[in-house]
């Protein structure tokens, strides 16, 4: 979808926020009012990514999904907050949000998938020991974006290397 930007130039949007506004829409006309809020939120956050910096920019499929990754993440560590609080009604809420976007994101990799892709990087890197951490991670992080969270990456990749 093509929207004149505010230099008055045509900017190309990224077909995942589109989807996230028409979505939006829809959860309004429905009065779906969980989805109605995280999709707003969501979109609050990509516009706020896209403002981020010295200049704004339109953010590609792979930004916006990291953005939602984010959120995510935000919405789990909330509901765990909350329900170590005694608050179970707010961490049903932030889980609620939490499943909402999770719609919107590549699906996860399963353990088998993570321990073979991290095995895969190792070789690749050629390393050995713990020290090397860092260089492993430099060559799973690309292949794992969006679909595995990072501490569950650095987590196998320390166990690897620890064998």
């Amino acid at each position: 979808m093509r929207r004149p930007g505010s230099c008055g130039h045509d900017v190309t949007m990224s077909a995942l926020k589109e989807k996230l506004e028409t979505d939006l829409s829809a959860a309004m006309k429905a009065r779906d009012e969980v989805r109605t809020r995280t999709l707003r939120m969501a979109l609050t956050a990509v516009k706020n990514e896209e403002v981020a910096g010295k200049r704004s920019r339109e953010l590609s499929d792979d930004d916006v999904v990291k953005v939602l990754t984010r959120e995510a993440k935000k919405r789990r560590e909330a509901a765990t907050a909350f329900g170590d609080a005694g608050r179970a009604e707010q961490a049903q809420a932030e889980r609620d949000e939490g499943a909402v976007l999770e719609e919107y994101l590549p699906a996860q990799l399963s353990d088998e998938e993570l321990t073979a892709l991290v095995a895969d990087a190792i070789a690749a890197a050629g390393a050995a020991g713990p020290r090397a951490m860092g260089q492993v991670m430099k060559v799973v992080n690309p292949k794992v974006a969006g679909r595995a969270e990072g501490g569950r990456v650095a987590a196998e990749v320390k166990r690897q290397l620890a064998e």
